[in-house]
């Protein structure tokens, strides 16, 4: 019975990111690369369940050959057996992600950090622009975004 039940077990399992202001995903996916806090978790269908705290980062899933590509930054992720939740406070898709200004703020962000020793800099806030602005900038590479802003909102 047990080797029964796992052969009919689903090849895939639902991913919803959502964020305050909209829903990012909602797909049936067969594997998803997810940034905790303290490191990266890979989930595939039947998981076990886990609550845990979203880092900042790039999120990752795949709907049978191909990889979608996300930002995510901070919020929480619930792993069920066929569902995962991410409740993230900001996320988009890589072909949201508009270059020229994920750009702009990394050079912002570097030219803050560029004076040493400046008591005005927030130096904490300047990291993590600069971290975001990376972030973005990596997810949109992948999807082979270009400098121009992209307002493609097609589902996946």
């Amino acid at each position: 019975m047990i080797h029964e039940a796992r052969e009919k077990m689903a090849d895939t399992f639902t991913l919803e990111v959502v964020t305050p202001a909209r829903q990012v995903v909602r797909e049936a996916v067969n594997e998803a690369q997810i940034p905790l806090r303290n490191g990266y978790i890979g989930v595939l269908p039947g998981h076990t369940p886990l609550l845990a705290e979203l880092g900042m980062g790039e999120l990752s899933y795949q709907v049978g050959g191909r990889t979608f590509y996300c930002t995510a930054f901070g919020g929480f992720v619930e792993v069920l057996a066929d569902r995962t939740i991410v409740l993230a406070d900001q996320a988009e898709r890589a072909e949201e992600i508009d270059v020229r200004r994920a750009e702009a703020a990394r050079d912002r962000a570097q030219k803050r950090m560029s004076t040493a020793n400046d008591p005005t800099v927030d130096w904490k806030r300047a990291e993590a622009s600069l971290a975001r602005a990376q972030t973005r900038l990596q997810v949109a590479a992948k999807a082979g975004a270009s400098p121009v802003a992209s307002s493609a909102s097609a589902g996946h």
